[in-house]
Parts: C-alpha cells; sequence; structure tokens
C-alpha cells in the first residue's frame, strides 16, 4: 500500500473503533469488538495476501452499518462508494429475524463479489476461532456446533476466492 492508502486505512480504523467503542466480543472476558475487525484485516494482509486498499478498509468497517448507527452516507462520504460497495454485500439486514439472516448468508454468498468473498472468508476465521477457543460461556456445544457447521456453509460457496484463507479456514476443523 500506498502512504495515502495507509493514511486513509488508518482513518478508517479510528472510524470503527469510535463507532464500536462500547463493544464487546462474547468472549469470557469480553474483549475489545474492535480486536476482531483488526484481525479481519490482519487475515487478509497477512494470510490471504491482500494488498488491496479498498477491501482492507472494509474489512474494519464491515460491521460499522449492521451494529452501529453509521449510515452508508458516512462510508461512502468518508471512504468511497468502492468500499461503501464491499460493506454492504457483507452486511446483514438485522431487522430480519437471525435465522432468516443466516439462511440468507449462504444463499447469497455463492453471488457475492470476488473481493466481498474474501472478506466473508476472513471473518468466518475470526469467529470461529473465537467460537473454539474462546466460546462464549452461555453457549452450549451444540450452539457452538451449530455455528461452525453454518459457518462451513457459507465458506463452501465462497470457496476459490482465495485459496490460502481457505485453507487457513480449513486447519481450524
Amino acid at each position: 500500500m500506498e502512504d495515502k492508502d495507509v493514511g486513509v486505512f488508518l482513518k478508517a480504523l479510528v472510524f470503527a473503533a469510535h463507532k464500536h467503542r462500547d463493544h464487546r466480543r462474547k468472549d469470557p472476558s469480553h474483549s475489545p469488538y474492535v480486536n476482531h475487525l483488526i484481525e479481519v484485516a490482519d487475515l487478509l494482509w497477512r494470510v490471504g495476501g491482500v494488498r488491496d486498499p479498498a477491501l482492507l478498509m472494509a474489512a474494519v468497517l464491515h460491521d460499522s452499518i449492521e451494529d452501529t448507527h453509521t449510515s452508508p452516507a458516512e462510508i461512502r462520504e468518508y471512504f468511497g462508494k468502492e468500499v461503501l460497495d464491499l460493506v454492504l454485500e457483507v452486511t446483514d439486514d438485522k431487522s430480519l429475524p437471525q435465522a432468516v439472516r443466516k439462511r440468507l448468508q449462504v444463499e447469497h454468498a455463492a453471488g457475492i463479489s470476488l473481493r466481498a468473498k474474501q472478506l466473508k472468508i476472513a471473518d468466518k476465521i475470526s469467529n470461529v476461532r473465537d467460537i473454539m477457543i474462546t466460546p462464549p460461556p452461555d453457549w452450549s456445544e451444540q450452539r457452538r456446533q451449530e455455528y461452525l457447521d453454518w459457518a462451513r456453509q457459507v465458506v463452501d460457496r465462497v470457496r476459490g476466492a482465495n485459496p490460502a484463507l481457505e485453507t487457513e479456514f480449513d486447519r481450524l476443523f
């Protein structure tokens, strides 16, 4: 990435950290949510070999619309249409019941862009690691297994997007 890209990426990271400042992961220590966003970008960069600035920005912003009061217009204004389009491709409609959102993720996964597929895999790697290593204390073994099975269904529909990320996902199982 060029210097200007690094600057905009850091701006996206600060934006996401601010938007998610009160959010915590479901792990026993309630880790800051921003750790997940950083990990997704790091997986794309380090494991997936991704050097696409827009995709790396979308990685740290991917839950902003879904989980905060961030509007699509804000992301477009600060980070551009390209980043917004990637974020929207991986954003669930939170007005729908969780079971419907999960089903739609599986159904729509194959039809998203190559870049969004890579983001989806990195996101699932991060989430699966957390579920396997530091599961939410109130999740039963059955709930954890159901999540892992669902994550595998999603990743299976985006295969071919980034073999290195796919190998990392498979290694978890």
